[in-house]
């Protein structure tokens, strides 16, 4: 290898150990390297002293090997000539420890100590948050999805132990992400149940971001998460915009690819295409495997009608089948859905399942028609459900009536807008997103405890579907 292109690797080694490591560190240690050779897979380095050597050796080993297979390869040798006598050039040669890839670990310095996880709740006592329903023996499989189904199955068997660590899936609403995803974490839980398996979205990871902060117990929150060894975070995009919980992401991230532990993560657009996220997650987001879910194709969408109407034991003719395929593409949960009004259908009005029923169905869907949802929509349902004002939305009352309607409000803004969280309080009351995050995880709480508040939600959703 020349010498430029030994520099130029070097310097890209550099800034990936410079952002997992205090610019202390960094500053101190790393900048007096000089990289000598790359010769048959060992890289050779020069230090200035044995002490720079054996700080190094004892201390920043995992970010140093973890640098070196993602810019030279893996399986790279590493070793120091030491220099003994600057004045009259002498030095030696010391060989790394030279852990393997499956051995790295990130030791860290005093400015950066590894978390103290003796606390964390044991394998068993930790909810996975895992849908038991979506598995890899009822996840259809058809070319629009076949990489990414491929890709699932060898992280199930051997997590952390590919090259596809991180997993970013991406495509529309309903093409399969969240059941993928799911099957890899169930599937993980089968073959390895030492190892702690985690299901969060993106929305709840900033909720229990801010209730953290608000509680003081940010590093508490922050250790938990070091502890997971597989960790899948849905519908990152949800992240965006939201500066101060990427950056604890960001070091979250860090410390569990580091110490090899798998990362999986879904999202409505690739990484490229997300935008108010910061660049060195969006960097690390496509270190491993990114993988689209594209819309299913036509044979694809008769699998998954024909296995929907199997597990339900379901008898529909073949033409009903590609007739709803070929009129019905965008996603999975509209073919399900088509499944269940047919079936709803044929039950209460006692008609037979054929073409003539299925086109009756669709027609009636398709030309059904919603209005579109907006804040000032949502507002107004809200206030004449609960006799108010919509100006009192706005106002600064803290009454008890305004604040749950206020509230109520940002909940269901949240929940079919697409629009941040900063956005929306900007839009109800001139609020932060904090304080619409807050607003979500209240109302959520109490619909599931409350029914009378759950029933009173209900009726509001229904009158904004009118």
């Amino acid at each position: 290898m020349s010498t430029a292109e030994l520099n130029s690797k070097w310097e890209q080694c550099l800034g990936f150990i410079r952002d997992n490591v205090s610019e202390s560190v960094f500053d101190a240690w790393f900048t007096v390297i000089v990289p000598i050779s790359f010769e048959n897979g060992e890289l050779t380095i020069q230090v200035p002293s044995g002490f720079v050597y054996e700080y190094l050796e004892q201390n920043c080993l995992g970010v140093i090997k973890a640098a070196l297979t993602k810019i030279f390869g893996r399986g790279v040798q590493l070793s120091y000539r030491i220099v003994t006598d600057k004045e009259n050039g002498l030095s030696r040669n010391e060989s790394s420890q030279n852990l393997t890839n499956t051995d790295i670990r990130k030791t860290e310095s005093a400015d950066n100590k590894a978390p103290d996880q003796s606390n964390a709740p044991l394998v068993q006592d930790l909810n996975p948050n895992l849908d038991n329903k979506y598995r890899f023996d009822n996840f259809v499989e058809g070319s629009s999805n076949r990489l990414a189904r491929t890709a699932a199955e060898t992280i199930a068997l051997n997590p952390a132990g590919t090259a596809f660590n991180p997993m970013f899936l991406y495509g529309a609403s309903g093409v399969g992400k969240t059941h993928l995803v799911n099957a890899i974490g169930m599937k993980v839980r089968e073959l390895h149940p030492e190892l702690r398996v985690l299901y969060v979205s993106a929305h709840l990871f900033m909720v229990q971001y801010v209730d953290s902060v608000r509680n003081n117990t940010i590093n508490d929150f922050i250790h938990f998460y070091q502890t997971i060894d597989v960790l899948i975070i849905d519908d990152m995009q949800e992240m965006a915009g939201q500066a101060k919980t990427q950056n604890t992401f960001f070091h979250i991230f860090n410390h569990l690819h580091l110490n090899h532990k798998q990362i999986i993560m879904t999202s409505d657009r690739p990484p490229k295409d997300m935008k108010d996220l910061e660049e060195r997650l969006v960097t690390r987001f496509k270190w491993g495997l990114v993988a689209e879910l594209e819309r299913p194709d036509f044979e694809l969408r008769v699998d998954i009608l024909k296995e929907k109407t199997r597990r339900e034991g379901l008898d529909f003719p073949q033409t009903v089948i590609n007739y709803i395929a070929e009129n019905v593409t965008d996603n999975v949960r509209d073919l399900e859905g088509v499944i269940v009004a047919i079936m709803a259908h044929s039950t209460i009005y006692g008609k037979d399942i054929d073409l003539d029923l299925a086109r009756r169905v669709l027609e009636k869907s398709q030309s059904y028609e919603r209005k579109p949802v907006t804040i000032d929509n949502i507002i107004s349902k809200v206030c004449d459900y609960y006799n108010l004002s919509p100006d009192l939305i706005q106002s600064k009352s803290r009454k008890h009536e305004v604040v749950q309607a206020r509230q109520i409000s940002m909940f269901l803004a949240n929940k079919y807008l697409d629009m941040s969280t900063s956005k929306i309080g900007a839009r109800i009351g001139k609020r932060d997103h904090a304080t619409v995050l807050h607003a979500f995880g209240a109302v959520r709480d109490q619909i599931q405890v409350d029914k009378s508040f759950r029933a009173d939600i209900e009726n509001i959703e229904s009158s904004l579907r009118c």
